[in-house]
């Protein structure tokens, strides 16, 4: 059987804020649309529901995640997950200059939950709280592989 990662999906409370989040670290629309119906009903697990999406992929075409804003039901709002809870863990991204991405971030009032860590003199990464919650690791690799 064959197998090929989608897309990681991540409900947000606010589709515009996250998509202007992910598009200043580099991210570009793929597309936008508005889903609902029996399908969407089957799928998801949800009757009725109906959902504002945008699929964002890197600029590399390997990375994509899509956006869902939840019109019908009303989002189910939780404390933000901890690195340490069960269910999604983060979105992981690779940037050339951390200290930039950390900058854009923070331009949209997103911060690293501690700090910049330097793991074996061979990553510079930082977990950063973005849009809803989300929980935002940035890479940056030192020196060559």
């Amino acid at each position: 059987m064959a197998i090929k990662l989608e897309n990681v999906g991540i409900a947000v409370r606010d589709l515009e804020v996250a998509i202007a989040f992910f598009i200043d670290l580099g991210l570009n629309v793929l597309g936008r649309d508005t889903v609902s119906g029996e399908w969407s009903d089957t799928a998801v697990g949800i009757d009725g529901n109906r959902a504002k999406i945008a699929v964002l992929q890197t600029p590399d075409g390997h990375g994509s995640i899509e956006l869902l804003e939840y019109i019908h039901p009303d989002a189910i709002e939780r404390q933000p997950t901890l690195p340490n809870e069960i269910g999604m863990h983060r979105v992981a991204f690779s940037v050339d200059d951390i200290d930039e991405a950390l900058a854009v971030a923070a331009g949209h009032g997103c911060y690293p939950l501690r700090g910049v860590a330097t793991y074996e003199d061979v990553y510079k990464l930082a977990y950063v709280r973005g849009p809803s919650g989300i929980i935002v690791m940035l890479a940056q690799q030192l020196g060559k592989p």
